[in-house]
Parts: C-alpha cells; structure tokens; sequence
C-alpha cells in the first residue's frame, strides 16, 4: 500500500489562513479519494508561511473493481425511455435484466466498473481541489486563470512504496506537479528532492524550516519564557497572539528587546495592546512591579550579529508607536483632569448614533443611569453612585486611546475615571459594566459594577426586541445572545431579586414605544379643523422638531406614552389637546416574547451546569418566572431531588395520579379538587398517605414562602413510598361512589401538592 505526500508550495499565506486551509486540504483531498474508492489507513496536514501539506499512509494502489446495479424502466416502457436508460447506465439492449417485481416486470442494468490505478485518481482529486480550494480571499497573476491566496509555485504529488517513489502526473495552469521543494527563504534556498513525508520533513528541518505549527509555537513559548527568566522577567500570556506568531516564520528566532523609559509610564494594557496589534510582540513583564519593561519579538532567521540589527530597527519602530500612545494617553488625561472631566467626552456622544431607531449614545447614556438607579437597591449599591457609573461608563469611547485602540474601551474608562477624581466603584464600574462578554468571562460582583452592567443590557435587549431586530437563526448582528446570557450570570451569580417583567414593560425613557413606532404600528390622523391624532412616539417627534410649543412639552409627551397614554389631540400651532386612554397589548407581546428568548438562553446556561431541558421547563411554569435567581434555585433543587431515587420514582407516582385523576374527569365532567377526608379511607395505605401529604404539607408550605427550595422539593420526595403502597393496594375507581370521588380527590391533592413546588408535569419520565 502506498503512502502518498502532497506539498502546495505559494508565497506567504497570512497566518490567519493557514489552519483552516490544512484542514481543508485533507478533508477536500480524502474525500474525493474515498468516493472514488481509494482508502487509507491514516492522514495529517500540516502548515508554514509558504506551504500547506498532506500526508496521507497506507493508501489503496488502485480502486477496487465494482459491479453497480441500476434500476430501469418497465419492460414494456415506450421505446424511448428504455432508449435513455441505455445511454444513461452505458449498456446495450441485450446486457439489461428483466426481473419480476411487486411492480411488474422491471429492466435491470448491471455496471461492470474496473479499478483504476492510485495515481490516476489522486491526480483528478488534487487538482479539482487546487482550482475549487475555499480560500476567504484568493488572487490570480500573471496570465493564468487560477486562483489561489497568494501566487502558486509548484506542487510536489508523490506516491511512495517499498519499491521506491514516483510523481503523479499533473499540470495545473502551467504549473507541474514534481518531487521537489523550497527551504527557508534566505537560510536554505535551494531545491530539495523528497521521496517521502519523513525524507520531506527530515530534510526541510535541515533547510531551517519546521513543518509542525505547533512545534513551532512550543519551540517560541519556550525560547521566550527562558530569555525572560534569565532577566528576572516574566512573558505575559497571549495564547491568540502565539498561534499567530508562530504562523509568521518558518524558523523561529526568539530575541527580547528593551523599551524606552519614556514609554514605562503607560498602562501595562495600552503597551500590551500597541506591541501585540501593530508589531505582533510578546509583553514581557516584571514581576516585582508588575510593569511591561521589555519585549519579545520572534524573527525567521538567525544573522551574525544575533539579531542585534534586527532588535535595533523593532526598538526603532516601537518606540515611534508608543510615542503615538503617549501622546493620546497624556491629551486624554488632560481632558479627564479638567473642570469639566469626563462630561465633555459625554456631551460628544450627542453626535454618535448607537442605532438609528433607538438614538445616540448619550440617549443610551441617559437610560442607562435612569435604569441604574432603580436597580441599585436591588443589588445593594448607592443610588447616586450607581447613577453616576452609567452617566460615564461610556465616556471613553470619546477619548483618543479608545478611537485608536477600540477593545481597550472600558479599560481606560476606568483610568480616566480615577484620573477625574471619582471613587473606585464608578472607575470600577466604567470598565466591569461591558462583563461577561463570554460565558468563561468573569462576572462583576461589585453592587455599583452590577447595577450598570445589568442596566447597559436590559436597555440593549429591550430597545432591540422594540424595534424588531431580534436574532434569527445564526445570525445575531448586535449580539443580543451574549448581552442575555451576560444578564442571566449577573442576575444569578449576584442572587439579584429581579422581576424582569416589570422593567421590560416600563422599560427605559420610553424605547418600546418608540419601536412600536419604529414597526409602522400606528399613524397620525389629520381632520379639517386643523387638528390631528398623535398615535405615535415618533410623529411626536416630529412635532417637537417643528414647533417649539410641542417641544417644551415634549418630556411630558415621553411620560404619557410610558405610563400608558397612546394618543394626544395637536394643534396646528403645536400645542396638544385631548389625551385619550391607552392600550398595552404592544409592550405586554413584547415583553413577553423578550422573556421567553431569556428563558431559552437560561436552558443553554443551566444545561451545562447538568440542569435538563424538561426540568426548567417544570420550573418556568411555575408564577414569578421572571425572577431569574428564584427561577435558577428552583430548576437547581429540583434536578438534585430528581436524582435520587425517591425523587425519580416520585414523578412516575405523581404521573400515574395525574393521569388517572384527568381521563376521571374528563369522563365524569367534573373537577376533583377539594373534599378528600380520612374518614372515607377503607386501607391503612389510604390513611398513610393522609398522613403523609399533611406531613409533606406542613413542611412544603413554609419552605415555599421562604424559597427554601431544596426543604421543599425533599419533603415532597417523601411522598414517593406512601404513593406507592397506595397504587399498589387501593383500587381508586371503587363500586363506592363516596368511596371513589374521595379517593379521586385524594388524587387531586397530589397533584396539587406537587405542582405547588414545579409543574411535574413537564418532567419527562
């Protein structure tokens, strides 16, 4: 069996590219050559700046004969059909088959296709790959018509065995397939000659090229880690920034250079954030003052001078970068610092547009702190300092620092805010207020943090289910699954007692109703007498943009819409009339339909904690489902009391009565549901449970008013036994009809003692 190695040999591929591109050199190359029936016993791909490659042992010499059977026509079909299944299965009239079939007589084809040899078929596999290959971007040169990232130079296609190695044949646009490759740009450019994956890749070593990405990474983090250990350093982790580097260079040579003392006073993030975007440096720190001094920078190449030439340009560069930095750093400082601190960077978000349906940034702002402050009790923070936080949390995407480097924001709001003199909750706030932004994120637990990070994305999800801009199937442009799964950790991993129901109608400055204008929802009405029904926010809008008299009563307009007032008689003059009663049934939909979407992001997050589907389900049909800390502490007890055997047995007892108590009232036409009494009882089973359902009774009704789920989901687990004895000894449906409601209503009060805990009924089992 023979072992087969391709190498696809191109200028530099951008280190972004090439993973992904080995991946789809292997899975496009194997798949083709397993439809074609050639097999294989192992493949790897690998990748570098100048080459993708596949290996691929144990590979079939040639494709196994096959006999394909194909079904025809009636034997009695028109002559023309038969006709066309000859020229289809490639066979003559008197090579068909007739079989007799539930059907009738049926015309068969039997297919004789012989094996073709290895090198045939890799050869048609290989450059349908090349010509079709899903590169994200792709070029042409020259006067060709093929299309590859950067231009293609050669191509190696070789079959090896005990017997020696010989190239596939092939010609892709000019450029023919060999057994020849390249080494390293400038330390090994000569031809190399292989004969097989382990010559290749033994010889490419000697060429100072590693084939092995990860081998290249390894070789980088551990060059690195020991130069800066020798200086009392230590490099600053960048796994992202790692499998880049190592993508850039074929023969990876690790130098540290200094930085300039001018540049020590930045924030360690910005140094970090400037070497890592512009240069592709490691952060190399010291641990006794935790500030970036010096840098790793990983050349493809050794020199004679040990890469002092090449240190001293990079220094040369950097420090022309930095003075960019320092120079945004200080202006904004200086802004921060002034009488008027972080307001004249607020006061500029009047000109930003957060979404042309829902306003400006500082319109976002102003929400924002409103929302702020009601939650702060809630989370145990300082009303006025929560306020304060939202009112500057987003200050900084003024700032010049954050204009340069936009995934520093947040993190300079905090400096600045500490620069302007504020507490360190609100600078703590301005950077913890975007957390979590992914579900290995951690999340902000202090009061003022919490209470502007939960109102940045309730007024995200709220606004944006509004104005209809919901996610739909993958895509999700304003990332609404992110900022719900960030509101559910807040609210839970705080024990936040939220009712969402409440501020989703409410909401902020009256968003929802603005998108209810923004979904054409309703009109303006003009009568002859110059006045006219306002029906919406935004034709309030309008107005207000029209006539100053609307203007001035503008705020009062924005109130009466949130508190419910639909519609208001103008003036042509401006000035407002009659007000009218509102409707709700826009807000309360929506409100709604945003819970639900929370409720099944909280089934993603709680399922990989071990929570089932069904077991939240039971959970959210319970009243206060809008409460995400009552409703997780609910779903948590349960799924633990149902992993015990008295809890899972407990839901085949508590299914069996309901089902029986249902289809009894379904043919009786009555409601059973009060009047069990123990007099009745005829078995001591009976009067067991009697006695253990007020037992379970006296415990459960206290635990639930105190929310102590996990006493009341046990003491109704005790039931599972006294359920039990009483199916297997009592016939419920007795002769006695006293006997029988009473047993029926006995059944009533499992389940209303059940379902006073979770809706049982919706736990699969």
């Amino acid at each position: 069996m023979p072992d087969l190695l391709i190498e696809l040999f191109s200028e530099e591929i951008p280190a972004r590219m090439q993973t992904r591109a080995a991946q789809d050199l292997q899975k496009l190359v194997t798949n083709g050559l397993v439809d074609a029936g050639l097999t294989y016993a192992s493949a790897a791909a690998f990748s570098t700046p100048r080459r993708l490659t596949l290996t691929l042992e144990g590979m079939l010499a040639e494709s196994p004969s096959v006999v394909e059977e194909r079904k025809g026509p009636k034997a009695d079909a028109p002559e023309k059909a038969i006709e066309g299944f000859l020229r289809g299965a490639g066979v003559s009239r008197d090579q068909l088959e007739e079989r007799d079939t539930p059907k009738g007589k049926i015309l068969f084809a039997k297919i004789d296709k012989p094996g073709r040899p290895a090198a045939e078929i890799v050869a048609e596999v290989l450059e349908q790959t090349i010509r079709n290959f899903p590169w994200p971007k792709s070029m042409r040169w020259g006067a060709g018509a093929l299309k590859w990232v950067r231009p293609l130079h050669s191509i190696i296609c070789i079959l090896s065995a005990e017997d020696g190695a010989e190239v596939v044949p092939m010609d892709v646009d000019g450029i023919t397939s060999g057994d020849t490759t390249y080494g390293h740009r400038f330390l090994a450019p000569d031809a190399i000659k292989v004969t097989s994956f382990e010559d290749y890749e033994a010889k490419l070593a000697r060429a100072n090229v590693v084939l092995r990405a990860d081998a290249r990474a390894e070789t980088i983090w551990n060059d690195a880690t020991n130069v800066a250990f020798a200086s009392g350093m230590e490099v600053v982790e960048d796994a992202g920034l790692l499998a880049e580097v190592a993508g850039l260079v074929e023969w990876p040579v690790v130098l540290m250079g200094n930085i300039a003392d001018d540049f020590l006073g930045l924030p360690p993030e910005v140094l970090q954030t400037s070497m890592k975007e512009h240069q592709k440096f490691f952060s190399v720190r010291n641990p006794k003052t935790g500030r970036i001094e010096k840098f790793i920078t990983v050349a493809n190449r050794t020199t004679a001078d040990n890469g002092a030439t090449i240190l001293a340009g990079n220094e040369k560069v950097l420090s022309a970068r930095l003075s960019d930095a320092k120079f945004f750093w200080e202006n904004d400082l200086r802004v921060a610092q002034s009488d008027n601190g972080m307001a004249t960077w607020v006061k500029a978000l009047e000109n930003v547009t957060f979404h042309n349906k829902l306003g400006t940034q500082a319109e976002l702002i102003e929400r924002m702190a409103v929302l702020a402050r009601e939650l702060a009790p809630m989370v145990g923070a300082d009303a006025d300092e929560a306020e304060a936080a939202a009112r500057v949390a987003k200050a900084d995407l003024s700032s010049e620092m954050v204009y340069e480097f936009p995934e520093l924001q947040g993190l300079m709001g905090r400096y600045y805010a500490s620069a302007a003199g504020m507490s360190d909750a609100v600078a703590a706030a301005a950077q913890e207020h975007y957390a979590p932004l992914g579900p290995s994120d951690d999340v902000p637990t202090a009061p003022v943090s919490v209470a502007v990070a939960l109102a940045e994305k309730i007024d995200k999800l709220t606004g944006f289910w509004a104005i209809d801009e919901k996610p739909t199937g993958s895509k999700d442009p304003f990332a609404l699954r992110r900022a719900a799964l960030g509101e559910i950790r807040l609210i839970t991993t705080n024990d936040v007692p939220l009712r969402l129901l409440q501020l989703i109608r409410r909401d902020t400055n009256g968003v929802a109703i603005k998108g209810a204008a923004a979904q054409g929802l309703a009109l303006v009405k003009e009568s002859e007498d110059g006045t006219g029904t306002v029906t919406d926010l935004t034709t309030a809008m309008v107005l207000a943009d029209e006539h100053e008299a609307f203007r001035a009563d503008f705020e009062e307009i924005i109130q009466l819409f949130e508190t419910g007032s639909e519609r208001l008689v103008y003036f042509k003059d401006g000035t407002i009339g009659e007000r009218f009663p509102a409707k709700s049934e826009f807000i309360d939909t929506y409100a709604q339909n945003l819970l639900s979407f929370l409720h099944d992001r909280l089934k993603v997050y709680l399922k990989d904690q071990g929570v089932r589907h069904d077991i939240i389900d039971a959970c959210i049909a319970m009243p206060q489902n809008d409460d995400l800390t009552l409703l997780v502490k609910r779903a948590k007890a349960l799924s633990e009391t149902l992993k015990t055997a008295d809890g899972e047995n407990l839901i085949q007892g508590f299914k069996r009565a309901n089902k029986m108590l249902t289809d009894e009232e379904a043919k009786d036409g009555v409601e059973y549901s009060y009047g069990a009494d123990v007099k009745f009882s005829e078995t001591d089973e009976e009067r067991a449970l009697f006695k253990a359902l007020d037992e379970a009774e006296a415990i459960i009704t206290p635990a639930m008013a105190s929310q102590d789920f996990t006493t009341a989901m046990s003491a109704m687990a005790t039931l599972r036994g006294p359920i039990d004895a009483f199916f297997d000894a009592v016939q419920v449906n007795s002769d006695n009809g006293a006997v029988r409601r009473n047993r029926l209503n006995l059944l009533s009060r499992i389940r209303t003692l059940c379902t006073s805990v979770a809706d049982l009924t919706k736990v699969d089992g």
